[in-house]
């Protein structure tokens, strides 16, 4: 048993070691990538993972909801996002935008949309546009139908409803995972039901659905363009300093619509395909694509990523 004064200093050599290492060892810890379980945001995080650890890094998918992805970043818990919709994520980005914690760094996607929507024969029938909403109130049942509770499409609509905005104070917001709210959507269709949910492309729901998206947004809601969005990648402050080479591969990772709605229709047509699988198969019939988002991307010995990454694509 040590004496007091050599547990003393082998407490003293302890720290010593630990704050010597330099500052690239802290490349061992994995790299987290928030996801919030929507389809699209899913597809494009597991690829995300999927090309770091080909690079040799360990990385993840650290599912959380809207909020609480970018409480993990301004804490340090999550290093980036690439699922932020704006405008209709204003409210919940704006402050960690504004303290610093989290830069908005990369446009990963424009063209999207993300605003109300109903079945086409509701539209058809006359509920066209947000203010015709409160028209059929005693059909849609005084609800909206939204995804998991603290989602901003959620909370626009609740900010709508509190506020009595085109008339909808009685109405309330069902909160639901998305699988959830569809397949509520899909039964109501089959049925000829009413209903008014939380729409967005890309997605397969709108191959699956005969669907259209409502007029009348305005700034305070979807945005003045009826849900027009683009779709960023965030990182928490410092990652870029930290991990130059992995955020450089994060920033060149721009995905279009048509290649999400591909993506997304070949899991529709085979169970079988996971996200990342789906994803993948994808990529190695476009090389064009993941060869712009490897450009200059190394791996973590310095070698070139490029064949890092399609060694292991041919493998999948």
């Amino acid at each position: 048993m040590l004496d007091p004064f050599r547990r003393i200093c082998a407490v003293l050599f302890m720290i010593t070691v630990l704050f010597s290492f330099p500052a690239g060892a802290a490349a061992a810890r994995p790299i987290k990538i928030a996801s919030v379980g929507w389809t699209g945001v899913t597809v494009k995080t597991d690829l995300a993972v999927s090309i770091l650890k080909s690079l040799g890094y360990e990385a993840e998918n650290f599912l959380v909801s809207v909020p609480i992805a970018y409480k993990a970043m301004e804490s340090g818990d999550a290093d980036a996002f690439m699922g932020n919709w704006l405008p209709s994520q204003n409210s919940i980005c704006n402050p960690y935008f504004k303290n610093g914690s989290v830069l908005k760094y990369v446009k990963n996607m424009s063209g999207a949309k993300y605003t109300l929507a109903v079945p086409t024969y509701c539209a058809q029938a006359g509920l066209k546009d947000f203010k015709d909403i409160a028209r059929f109130a005693e059909k849609l049942d005084w609800k909206i139908y939204g995804i998991e509770a603290g989602n901003d499409g959620n909370e626009i609509v609740q900010h709508m409803i509190d506020k009595n905005k085109f008339n909808l104070g009685k109405f309330t917001v069902v909160p639901s995972s998305e699988a959830g709210m569809l397949a509520q959507v899909q039964s109501y269709v089959r049925d000829k039901k009413w209903i008014v949910f939380l729409g967005w492309a890309p997605h397969s729901m709108n191959e699956k659905i005969d669907m259209t998206y409502l007029t009348g947004s305005t700034d305070e809601t979807f945005g003045s363009n009826d849900g027009t969005a683009s779709v960023w990648t965030n990182i928490r402050k410092g990652f870029d300093s930290e991990y130059p080479n992995a955020a450089r591969l994060l920033k060149q990772m721009i995905f279009t619509v048509p290649m999400m709605n591909q993506i997304m229709l070949m899991m529709k047509n085979d169970d079988s395909l996971t996200t990342v699988k789906a994803g993948l198969l994808w990529l190695r019939k476009h090389p064009d694509m993941y060869k712009k988002w490897l450009e200059g991307v190394k791996t973590v010995s310095g070698g070139p990523g490029l064949p890092a990454f399609e060694k292991v694509l041919e493998s999948n």
